[in-house]
């Protein structure tokens, strides 16, 4: 998988550029707030539809315009692919596939992959569950493009039910068993599905981390643990029971909050190294270093499923990491796999790394 053109039309601080990446390796070079990020984060949006900075589409699009667009032209194992994502203030993105315009996120996704790694990702240990799911989540996608459709089926129900506890909770909608149990069984048939392939990716990524966690460290062990409210095999039917003897439980304490306390949504993943809770006790070395662990993984496990290396992106990484860290990544970086890392100066890389880079110079959203 090779991305060979990017364009960015009225994005960010990008007026109108085209980019051409000409080798494997292409290290983007500039101050700070010169558009380095804002140039990962297009790559990004074409490989997950998502930002890694921003949730709004108007924070996308250049300042005082109605819409931008990125395109990127890709080169794939058996074709090539031209995809366009056009992004508007005020309406909703519009997806194009090879000049069709496809209606389903499915059917966009999955055309390129990529594993982005910033500093922003340290929230990986130090943040919020949500942080951690939201990963979880966009790995699967990448893995299962069809898992976006499920995600979002989730959301909606989860929303409907909490309209309904919320409206229970206020006095304006009274009790109703049935009508309470039909969103329960939507809940535990599409929260059930989530639960389980997230499990499973979790006991995918654990020896690829681990792996990887014990070439950079050296002799620490990295332990990866899918948390959910309630014990389950890995099996649908059994996640299915004990969501429902789960949401049983907590029922009168749903109507009393007004909000849904039992489901994926609140579930969360526990790193631990050497047996000790990672965010409470690991240094911040020892963060930077399964967090590093955890995008090699990543990468290893897509190009696994997938059948080809995905695009690895890494902005402004090496600034975060020691030099033996640093060492570690970009010699695990392989030839085959297509990697752009920004960065503010040449220092951390080696003479054998630079000559086998392009290396590309940003100056206010302008290629020098």
């Amino acid at each position: 998988m090779f991305l060979r053109q990017l364009q960015l039309q009225k994005f960010r601080n990008y007026t109108q550029q085209t980019v051409t990446f000409d080798g494997a390796k292409t290290i983007v070079l500039g101050a700070n707030a010169q558009g380095k990020s804002n140039l990962l984060e297009a790559i990004q949006l074409l490989a997950s539809l998502k930002s890694f900075r921003v949730y709004r589409d108007r924070d996308l699009v250049q300042w005082g315009q109605t819409g931008g667009e990125i395109i990127g032209s890709c080169e794939k194992r058996y074709s090539p692919v031209e995809l366009s994502v056009k992004l508007y203030a005020n309406q909703r993105r519009t997806l194009v596939v090879n000049g069709v315009v496809v209606k389903k996120k499915d059917e966009f996704l999955g055309n390129l992959n990529a594993v982005l790694f910033s500093t922003l990702d340290l929230e990986l240990i130090r943040g919020s569950p949500e942080y951690r799911r939201d990963w979880l989540d966009g790995v699967l996608v990448q893995l299962e493009p069809i898992y976006i459709n499920l995600h979002q089926a989730y959301q909606q129900v989860l929303r409907q039910r909490n309209a309904l506890l919320k409206g229970i909770r206020l006095g304006k909608i009274p009790y109703d068993r049935e009508q309470m149990e039909l969103w329960n069984t939507q809940l535990v048939t599409i929260g059930s599905k989530i639960i389980l392939r997230r499990r499973r990716l979790i006991d995918r990524l654990q020896p690829l981390a681990q792996k990887w966690h014990q070439l950079i460290s050296t002799s620490e062990n990295l332990c990866l643990t899918y948390l959910t409210r309630f014990p389950c095999n890995d099996n649908i039917p059994a996640i299915q029971a004990a969501f429902s003897d789960h949401l049983q439980l907590r029922s009168v304490a749903e109507q009393q909050q007004g909000t849904s306390l039992v489901g994926p949504h609140r579930d969360d993943v526990q790193w631990q190294i050497n047996n000790q809770l990672a965010k409470e006790y690991g240094s911040q070395g020892q963060q930077r270093t399964l967090v590093l662990a955890l995008k090699l993984a990543e990468l290893e496990l897509i190009e696994q499923v997938i059948g080809e290396p995905p695009l690895l992106l890494l902005d402004d990484v090496l600034a975060e990491l020691d030099l033996q860290r640093q060492r570690a990544l970009l010699e695990a970086v392989q030839s085959s796999t297509q990697t752009i890392i920004t960065t503010t100066h040449l220092d951390g890389f080696a003479g054998q790394w630079l000559d086998s880079a392009q290396v590309l110079t940003i100056v206010a959203g302008k290629l020098q």
